[in-house]
């Protein structure tokens, strides 16, 4: 396979971003990561919005981490998103940590980081400046948008704002909207941030500290709801930690405490916390059926996208209600959708791991729409 490449991109220079809170921002970097060739007419670009704790590192090592890319295995050739057929680009979002501009990042207007000054954003904004990095690669339209979670989200947004530039699109584990118990828990999270004395209102960059303790409970309550109660009693039950018996004490007696605590103490090692306050804010304002006028149906009036929305049993920070809500939505204007609910015990987590169903699901609608659009493997389009 062609190794991952890793690149930047300046768009918004010439022509600023309008945020959807009517702030203008420009120049806007874009971490990005492609795999795979761009064919002669450019019509085999698959676009992969990441989740929330996700960046642009979905394939090969995370040179942050030293880890496999999140997705690292189900790209390749002859994988599920095959580059001996597709192009694949995954984007770091706006607000994020990892190259992209965000609080972290610097303001060219002061040339300090933007901390507690960086504009509140939306999941349309992350779709806007990636409409502007496609701009800048010349691809007028991507043969897939796919998604998990937050990226799902991500998904939904780009066949709702820009149908036109979508041909397939594929939100897995997702929602056109957060609901108020999502809400809950990141607000938790958030408020867990913001109480530690190292966040210094968010400016804590320039006095050279980081509100590590803080964005560790952050993390380490967001991880629960990531997994089910199955799998959780199947990786750990009421195992203890290294210990005959329990301490009577505060320390990590179980086995979970110190999974959790371990969840958290790595995740500080590679997120900003002030990140993680926008980007969840981000997700809280998404409401499709909201934005068009209190009816989803109205946002994919019309479409000539092609759907396979995918959910699963277990998941119940976005359960299959939600997704089936979205198929709903797409039936009623007799939009082009397929839907699976994929058996699993995983919880959220799921379309993160070895899910043999999901990832035949996932490989059989990208041929089928390959198919569709005529799109052959890029050895049979060699002259």
């Amino acid at each position: 396979m062609d190794a991952p490449r890793n690149h930047t991109t300046v768009v918004g220079q010439d022509r600023p971003i309008r945020l959807d809170n009517g702030i203008e921002i420009g120049p806007v970097t874009v971490a990005y990561q492609t795999v795979g060739r761009l064919n002669a007419d450019r019509s085999n670009a698959i676009l992969v919005c990441h989740a929330l704790t996700g960046d642009h590192h979905m394939a090969g090592v995370n040179p942050v981490t030293g880890k496999r890319g999140w997705w690292d295995g189900l790209v390749g050739p002859g994988a599920v998103l095959d580059t001996n057929r597709f192009f694949i680009i995954c984007p770091n979002v706006l607000g994020g940590c990892m190259g992209t501009t965000g609080p972290r990042e610097i303001n060219p207007a002061t040339g300090r980081p933007w901390g507690p000054g960086f504009p509140v954003i939306t999941i349309g904004d992350m779709v806007t400046v990636q409409a502007r990095l496609l701009d800048a690669l010349g691809i007028d339209q991507v043969f897939c948008v796919i998604g998990g979670s937050m990226g799902g989200m991500q998904v939904l947004e780009w066949t709702s704002a820009h149908p036109q530039r979508v041909f397939s699109a594929v939100p897995i584990a997702s929602s056109y909207r957060h609901s108020a118990q999502n809400i809950a828990f990141h607000e938790v999270g958030r408020q867990a941030i913001m109480a530690d004395p190292d966040w210094h209102g968010g400016a804590y960059h320039e006095r050279g500290v980081t509100p590590h303790r803080g964005l560790a409970v952050a993390r380490m309550t967001a991880h629960i709801t990531y997994l089910s109660e199955t799998a959780l009693h199947r990786k750990f039950g009421r195992r203890l930690q290294d210990r005959e018996a329990v301490t009577y004490g505060f320390d990590a007696d179980f086995q979970v405490e110190s999974y959790l605590r371990h969840q958290g103490s790595t995740f500080v090692d590679r997120f900003d916390a002030n990140s993680y306050l926008y980007i969840t804010r981000a997700m809280d304002y998404f409401d499709l059926a909201t934005e068009h006028g209190g009816k989803l149906a109205n946002a994919f009036r019309g479409t000539p996208t092609r759907f396979c929305v995918i959910s699963f049993s277990s998941d119940w920070l976005f359960p299959t209600v939600e997704s089936r809500a979205i198929v709903r939505a797409l039936n009623s204007v007799a939009a082009n959708v397929s839907f699976v609910e994929v058996d699993s015990d995983k919880g959220h987590d799921a379309f993160l791991l070895r899910e043999p169903e999901f990832h035949e699901t996932l490989r059989g609608f990208l041929d089928g729409a390959a198919r569709h659009r005529g799109l052959p493997a890029l050895a049979e389009a060699r002259p």
